[in-house]
């Protein structure tokens, strides 16, 4: 993908996602990993209302070369690259959403992951989602305990797309734009057959069923 198709993109996706209701206002972010640096959408933009020519462009260092003025989570997008790239080479692109039935979840929360193994398409497309406990926006303390997962579930053989922030939204990731907002989507829906089940919690895929989505679809599990 070139840096003029990758700008095309995130446009596309932040439209999308603030179409159908992922993203409101000027919450979420995206950025893309290119080969000699990084494009972010500007602080306090709104997702749905993106211009391609006025996306922040970082150079490899994280310094501001061109554009609108940098999110702050540059700073949390580029730790989770440099984790998950140990993991998965490919990673291009996080995506950030305050995600209503994802934070929702949060607020009354207990473990230490967002959901259990509740569909086989979750388990197959998400994976695991680590519950990072609450930071301020943009406090480096979070981008630590984030990379921390990475490596703590990569290294387990579990890598990870996904970890959740508590009471701020999601971080996903994966290869492409729309491949990261395929992500995110089965995360919410996900999130959202919970909220809807109420004070009932369905009991999670057992083991034997887990066993065959690693075997058949290779989950990640």
């Amino acid at each position: 993908m070139t840096e003029n198709q990758a700008r095309e993109e995130i446009c596309r996706v932040g439209r999308s996602l603030f179409e159908r209701g992922y993203v409101h206002a000027t919450a979420g972010n995206i950025s893309v990993r290119l080969d000699d640096g990084f494009l972010i959408t500007p602080t306090d933009a709104c997702l749905g209302f993106l211009d391609p020519a006025r996306l922040a462009r970082l150079d490899a260092e994280g310094k501001q070369v061109g554009g609108d003025r940098a999110s702050k989570t540059i700073a949390l997008h580029r730790r989770i690259y440099a984790a998950a790239c140990r993991f998965d080479a490919d990673t291009a692109c996080v995506i950030h959403t305050h995600s209503t039935h994802c934070v929702a979840l949060t607020l009354n929360a207990a473990g230490h992951e967002l959901l259990p193994a509740l569909t086989p398409y979750f388990v197959m497309k998400v994976g695991h989602v680590p519950l990072i406990p609450y930071h301020r926006p943009g406090a480096p303390e979070a981008a630590e305990k984030v990379a921390q997962a990475i490596e703590r579930f990569g290294a387990a053989g579990t890598p990870l797309r996904a970890v959740m922030l508590e009471r701020l939204g999601p971080n996903v990731w994966h290869e492409t734009p729309a491949a990261a907002m395929a992500v995110l989507e089965e995360l919410e829906e996900t999130a959202r057959l919970q909220m809807l089940m109420g004070a009932a919690r369905p009991a999670p895929l057992n083991a034997s069923q887990i066993d065959e989505l690693r075997t058949t679809f290779g989950a990640r599990w």
